[in-house]
C-alpha cells in the first residue's frame, strides 16, 4: 500500500536526483542541436507577431511538426524568457513530471512495492530525456502528456471506466496529438488496449468521449491547419513520409524501443504465465509495439537518440508490475519479518545490485546521446552581423544557420519549404527565384575526392546547388570537415558589396566539426581545381 508522507518524500528525492544528475552529467552550454533550432526558429517568428512561418513576410510553413510545444515556446518567449530558456525550461519541466507520473501510477494505481517504484522512475530520471532538454529539443513535452494519457487509460482498465475519467482520457489524447501529429496513432492504440483487455461495452463512454474529442474539436483544428497552411498534412510529411514503406526506419525504431524498454521487457514474457496474464500483457504491449511499428510510414532522418520512441519508455515503465501477479502468487517468499540477518542481508544486496544495474543502464542510454561544439553556429553568429540587410541563405542545414543568422533562408532539403516539398527536390529554377548569397550543403566528399556514392535525393539536391554556384560565378569560399569525406561548403555570390568581406571572415573562422568537436580543416584552401561529378 502507498503512504503520502513515504510518496511525499520519494518524489522530493526523485526531484533532487534529476537536478543533480542535470547539474554535474549534462552540459547545458552548448547551442540547440540542428533539428530543434528549425522549430524554436518558428516559435520566435510566433512570438514575434508574424504567425506561423519560416521566413516572416511569406505564407505559412508547417514544419514545425511539435505543435502545440513551439505554440508554448512562443507564448512565453513573449511573456518575458529567451527563446533558449522558453524552450529548456519546459523539457525540463516536463521531464521531472515524467518521473513523477512513473511512480505515482506504479505506487497508487497498481500499489507497488517502494523499491519498484523508485527504481523505475530513477531510470527515466537519469535516461536520454535530460539530453534532449540540453539539445532543446520537445521529446520531454510528449513524452509528458502520452504518459497522462497512458496513465488514464491504465486507470480505466484497473479500476473501471467513469465519465470524468473517460473525459480526462480523451482530452489528454488531444492534447499528446496536438503536440506532435503520431500521438494520433499512439492514443488510438491506447483505445484498441483498453478494448482489447476491458471489451467494448466496458469502456463504450471512453470510446465515445475520445471520438467526440478528435471529431469536434480535432476536426474543427483539422480544418483550420488546412486553411491556415495550404495542405491537410505538416509539410515534413510529404517530404519524409509520401506514402512510402520504409523498412530501415521500421528496423531503428523498433531498435531504439528495445534498448528504451530493455529492463522491463522480460515481464511482459512472464506475463503469458496465465491466461488472465496473457491478456494483460498483449493489451499493454498492443500500444508499444504498434507505435513502434509505425514509424515504417515515414523516413528516419532526424529521429536523433530515438526521440520519437522515447514516448514508450516512461508507458513501459509503468506497466510491468501488474504483469507479475500471478507469478508471485504461486511463487511465495518469506516475508521479510521472518527472514534471518543472513538472509536479509542477501536479500538487500541483491535488490541494490539489481537497482544499481537498471538505473546505470538507464544512465548509459543517455551518455550516447552527447553531441559537440557546432561550427554551424559559429558560422551563424558571424553572418548574424549582416542581419536585416535583406540577404538570403540557400542551406541543406537548416536549423542553427537560419535562427542565428536571422537571413531569410531556403530549406533547400524542403522541410521548411511547401514548393520543393510537393514538386520533390529543389532546382536551379527555384534557386534562381530567391537568388541566395550564401549557398551552403553537406556532402561526403571534397575538392579532394570524389564522392563514394553518387545517388540519391541528397546527392542531387546537392548538385543541384553546386552546379548552380559554379554557373552564377559563386565564390567557393569554404569546405570544412575534420576529414576530406564529410564536408560543409561555404558558397558566396561575388557581386555584392559585403561579399568579399564575408568570404575573408568566413576562411578565418576557427570551425568545429560538430560530429565530434574537432577543429575542422577548410579544404578549400588545398584545391587546385574543384572536380565536376
Amino acid at each position: 500500500m502507498w503512504s503520502k508522507a513515504y510518496d511525499a518524500s520519494s518524489l522530493s528525492a526523485l526531484t533532487a536526483l534529476s537536478i543533480a544528475y542535470a547539474f554535474y552529467f549534462i552540459d547545458f552550454s552548448r547551442p540547440p542541436f540542428e533539428d530543434a533550432a528549425i522549430l524554436m526558429r518558428y516559435a520566435g517568428h510566433f512570438a514575434e507577431g508574424h504567425g506561423i512561418v519560416w521566413n516572416v513576410g511569406e505564407p505559412p510553413v508547417d514544419g514545425a511538426t511539435d505543435f502545440l510545444f513551439m505554440i508554448v515556446v512562443g507564448l512565453l518567449v513573449k511573456a518575458g524568457l529567451s527563446l533558449e530558456a522558453a524552450t529548456r525550461s519546459i523539457g525540463f519541466v516536463s521531464h521531472i513530471a515524467t518521473v513523477w507520473i512513473v511512480y505515482l501510477t506504479l505506487r497508487r494505481l497498481f500499489y507497488a512495492d517502494l523499491a519498484s517504484s523508485l527504481v523505475s522512475a530513477a531510470y527515466i530520471a537519469v535516461g536520454p530525456g535530460l539530453y534532449y532538454v540540453a539539445a532543446y529539443f520537445g521529446t520531454p513535452f510528449f513524452a509528458l502528456f502520452g504518459s497522462i494519457t497512458w496513465y488514464m487509460a491504465l486507470r480505466t482498465i484497473q479500476r473501471g471506466e467513469t465519465s470524468v475519467a473517460a473525459f480526462i482520457f480523451a482530452f489528454a489524447a488531444l492534447i499528446t496529438a496536438l503536440i506532435r501529429p503520431e500521438g494520433v496513432i499512439l492514443t488510438a492504440l491506447m483505445v484498441v488496449s483498453m478494448i482489447y483487455v476491458c471489451g467494448v461495452s466496458r469502456v463504450k463512454y471512453t470510446i465515445w468521449c475520445y471520438l467526440v474529442m478528435f471529431a469536434l474539436v480535432g476536426g474543427a483544428y483539422f480544418l483550420w491547419r488546412w486553411s491556415y497552411f495550404g495542405f491537410p498534412l505538416p509539410n515534413p510529411y510529404y517530404k519524409k513520409g509520401g506514402g512510402l514503406l520504409y523498412s530501415w526506419s521500421l528496423k531503428l525504431s523498433l531498435w531504439y524501443t528495445f534498448k528504451m524498454c530493455l529492463p522491463v521487457l522480460w515481464a511482459f514474457i512472464l506475463g503469458f504465465y496465465t491466461n488472465s496474464m496473457q491478456r494483460l500483457a498483449v493489451g499493454f504491449g498492443l500500444p508499444l509495439a504498434g507505435f513502434a511499428c509505425a514509424f515504417i510510414l515515414i523516413a528516419h532522418y532526424t529521429n536523433f537518440w530515438g526521440r520519437f520512441q522515447y514516448v514508450l519508455m516512461p508507458m513501459a515503465l509503468v506497466c510491468w508490475y501488474p504483469l507479475l501477479k500471478d507469478i508471485r502468487g504461486d511463487f511465495q517468499f518469506r516475508k521479510w519479518t521472518d527472514m534471518d540477518v543472513r538472509k536479509k542481508s542477501v536479500v538487500s544486496c541483491l535488490v541494490v545490485f539489481v537497482s544499481a544495474a537498471v538505473i546505470l543502464y538507464g544512465a548509459s542510454l543517455g551518455k550516447t546521446a552527447t553531441y559537440h561544439r557546432d561550427g554551424l553556429y559559429d558560422m551563424a553568429k558571424l553572418l548574424s552581423d549582416y542581419k536585416g540587410k535583406g540577404f538570403t541563405i540557400a542551406t541543406t542545414e537548416a536549423g542553427l544557420l537560419p535562427l542565428y543568422s536571422g537571413w531569410k533562408a531556403l530549406d533547400a532539403w524542403g522541410l521548411n519549404d511547401q514548393w520543393i516539398a510537393h514538386h520533390g527536390a529543389i532546382t536551379e529554377e527555384y534557386l534562381d527565384r530567391f537568388k541566395p548569397h550564401v549557398i551552403v550543403f553537406h556532402e561526403w566528399f571534397s575538392p579532394l575526392v570524389t564522392p563514394v556514392n553518387t545517388s540519391g535525393k541528397w546527392f542531387d539536391m546537392v548538385m543541384t546547388l553546386k552546379h548552380y554556384a559554379e554557373k552564377n560565378g559563386y565564390i567557393l569560399a569554404a569546405v570544412y570537415g575534420e576529414t576530406p569525406y564529410d564536408t560543409h561548403y561555404y558558397y558566396v555570390r561575388s557581386d555584392f558589396p559585403e561579399s568579399e568581406e564575408i568570404v575573408k571572415r568566413m576562411r578565418g573562422i576557427d570551425y568545429y566539426w560538430f560530429a565530434t568537436g574537432n577543429k575542422a580543416i577548410n579544404y578549400a584552401s588545398f584545391q587546385k581545381k574543384d572536380k565536376d561529378f
